[in-house]
């Protein structure tokens, strides 16, 4: 199981999404470790609500998310719900935008967001990994898309998303068979970033959440916002936003905190202004 070195200090979904801090690092636990952190509808709406107290916490520069109990990161769509939540395509549709308003927060969540992944980490869960920034791996993972097993289209976010980082001949490969591929392979083929033992899996997540944390806020969003807009076809990018971002960094007391920490050789304390 993994070692995460923090209470749960709220709870939502009926317990099955948690919420903590930890050295100004928020972590959100998927916890439904009976059924592999399946997620089911109101696991969805609980972590909307998780991410939004997240984003608006003054002491939180960077959010982690883990699966708790020691098989799965999320291992998809709760399937028992589908009978009543996904039966046909009006249904389907109905679940998809109450869930779709949670995938956009994390979409465009202004702070940086890791996926620390063990075990499964199958479809629905694929989606939430692959939104964050960036996903950190043990090495007993399992990563896979099942919808062709399912009979499910998967939707045009979570493929866009695939494609981008695997490129659309993996995205065939994985999307026509379903097959399952381990973390080594994911790393591989761009899915995930870093693989590490399942010893190391938390620290090293939190290592990086930490470091990150201990730059200029400022600066992380100005990447952030630049490499999103990036990503766009080139006729709907915000050039302005980044114009502003890059703007509002060299006007910071933090630029300035961080030239005069450099030449008094002293660790910078930024604030985020």
């Amino acid at each position: 199981m993994l070692d995460v070195p923090n209470k749960p200090e709220k709870s939502f979904a009926d317990g099955k999404i948690q919420q903590g801090i930890a050295d100004g690092v928020g972590v959100v636990t998927f916890n439904n470790p009976a059924k592999r952190n399946a997620m089911s509808l109101d696991m969805w709406e609980g972590l909307g609500q998780a991410l939004l107290e997240l984003r608006d916490h003054p002491d939180v520069r960077v959010v982690i998310m883990v699966g708790a109990g020691d098989k799965a990161f999320v291992s998809g769509a709760d399937i028992s719900q589908f009978e009543k939540t996904r039966h046909n395509a009006e249904a389907s549709e109905e679940y998809s935008r109450k869930s779709a308003a949670q995938r956009a927060l994390l979409a465009d969540y202004p702070k940086p967001t890791i996926a620390c992944i063990r075990g499964f980490c199958l479809g629905g869960g694929m989606q939430v990994a692959m939104l964050a920034d960036i996903r950190i791996a043990s090495d007993t993972s399992q990563f896979g898309i099942p919808a062709a097993k399912l009979g499910i289209a998967y939707g045009y976010d979570g493929l866009k998303h695939l494609v981008s980082l695997v490129g659309p001949s993996w995205a065939r490969l994985l999307m026509y068979t379903g097959m399952r591929i381990d973390s080594a392979e994911a790393m591989r083929i761009g899915l995930v970033d870093r693989v590490v033992t399942d010893a190391e899996l938390w620290n090293a997540t939190m290592e990086i959440a930490r470091n990150i944390s201990g730059n200029a806020p400022l600066a992380i969003q100005a990447a952030k916002i630049t490499i999103a807009q990036v990503l766009k076809d080139e006729s709907h990018r915000d050039m302005d936003a980044i114009k502003d971002i890059g703007t509002a960094c060299m006007d910071s007391e933090d630029f300035r905190e961080g030239r005069q920490a450099f030449m008094e050789k002293r660790k910078p304390q930024f604030r985020g202004r």
